[in-house]
């Protein structure tokens, strides 16, 4: 058990790292000078490379074989593709697939 200067402390830490990542891109990155060229090709990539890591992530343990046969993911991935090709927002595409999902698995399968 922690006393409460210790959860103080660690709390000031959580808070000056979480500032520290929010803040230094501002600092690093000024808006004087153009982004360079391989931050750029980052943001550009990034999401879509986390996207895809997600998507293997959520699908490595389903087995098609047994329980629900992997209805529930298909139908899942079926559903945020949809949302992404109607709105395309990320945020709505993701919210959206994990809201089906849970749902098919607690109230369906």
């Amino acid at each position: 058990m922690m006393s409460v200067s210790e959860q103080m402390i660690t709390i000031a830490i959580c808070v000056l790292g979480t500032m520290a990542t929010r803040f230094l891109p501002f600092f690093v990155f000024s808006s004087k000078r153009p982004t360079p060229k391989y931050i750029q090709y980052l943001g550009k990539a990034l999401p879509a490379a986390i996207f895809g890591m997600l998507v293997v992530y959520c699908l490595k343990h389903v087995n098609i074989w047994s329980g629900s046969h992997g209805i529930a993911e298909l139908l899942s991935i079926g559903v945020t593709a949809a949302l992404h090709l109607w709105r395309r927002k990320m945020l709505l595409s993701i919210g959206g697939g994990t809201v089906c999902y849970m749902l098919l698995v607690q109230l369906v399968f």
